[in-house]
């Protein structure tokens, strides 16, 4: 069965541009190495009126927005070796943590298992 990385991260409205550029060649990056698939979407519909909405779940502030992002892998294994290859992937030594257009200590990430896949 697939694995999925997922993410949510918190962007300021003003420097999406700069992080879809930056999301665009990572993505490049990513499928050239094996991913299956890579997805970054914005946040449109999101402060829904049941659960717990994602502008109050991460504190969101006037003039941020969130990004909901997936790759897709094979397997966790291929997912393991494929993240190896990215991160010595000479494409992405640009990308210095300090000059992100979003704010890394507020990003959150985790590996899934699918359960369903219809």
């Amino acid at each position: 069965m697939a694995y999925v990385d997922g993410f949510l991260l918190i962007v300021p409205e003003k420097n999406i541009e700069a992080y879809r550029k930056l999301a665009k060649k990572a993505g490049k990056v990513w499928r050239d190495h094996g991913a299956l698939e890579y997805r970054e979407c914005v946040g449109d519909e999101i402060n829904v009126g049941f659960g717990r909405p994602f502008p109050k779940l991460l504190k969101l502030k006037p003039g941020e927005v969130v990004v909901f992002s997936w790759i897709v892998y094979k397997s966790k294994a291929q997912r393991d070796k494929i993240n190896a290859a990215v991160m010595k992937d000479p494409r992405l030594d640009s990308m210095d943590p300090k000059t992100m257009p979003f704010d890394m200590k507020r990003m959150s990430m985790g590996g899934f298992n699918i359960i369903v896949d219809a």
